[in-house]
């Protein structure tokens, strides 16, 4: 899909205000609703915008614990890949996880209650034979930045 400035326009102003109206979206990229409208929907149909979602204040929600843990699998193919892959989808602690290359072959970010069930979590991966050999945790003592609007500009080497 070939995207145009207000393909990107729309693609910037949602990435920091996924509420805002269609109508302030058409105004604020300089289209009518229509017309805004219609590549709205052809973004979401490319798969450009996966989604829309709220930024969730957890610390005011509940006490928590976010832990990073790097993992490494015992078998390197294909299919323990897809394995661990598939199990990691069934834990909702885990909020999300990444294959890297290099050192471990995963990073995942784990949400719980407290270090306890964070361990629980653990052992209850270690005993369900997934594929997790090695594990190093690493606690969030506190958030220094979030999860933030994509650099679009950078990316696409715009000013």
């Amino acid at each position: 899909m070939q995207l145009d400035q207000r393909d990107l326009d729309i693609l910037r102003v949602l990435s920091t205000e996924g509420r805002i109206t269609k109508a302030a979206l058409a105004e604020r990229i300089g289209l009518s609703p229509t017309p805004c409208w219609d590549r709205l929907k052809k973004l979401e149909q490319a798969g450009l915008i996966e989604g829309y979602g709220a930024r969730i204040n957890l610390k005011k929600l509940a006490p928590h614990v976010t832990v990073f843990v790097a993992a490494e699998i015992a078998d390197h193919t294909a299919a323990s890949f897809r394995a661990f892959e598939t199990a990691m989808q069934r834990y909702d602690e885990v909020t999300a996880c990444w294959a890297l290359g290099g050192g471990f072959d995963y990073l995942l970010q784990i949400v719980t209650s407290d270090i306890d069930a964070y361990q629980r979590l653990i052992d209850e991966m270690l005993d369900a034979r997934i594929g997790l050999s090695r594990y190093f945790t690493y606690i969030v003592t506190k958030p220094v930045k979030g999860a933030c609007a994509p650099p679009l500009d950078i990316l696409l080497k715009q000013e």
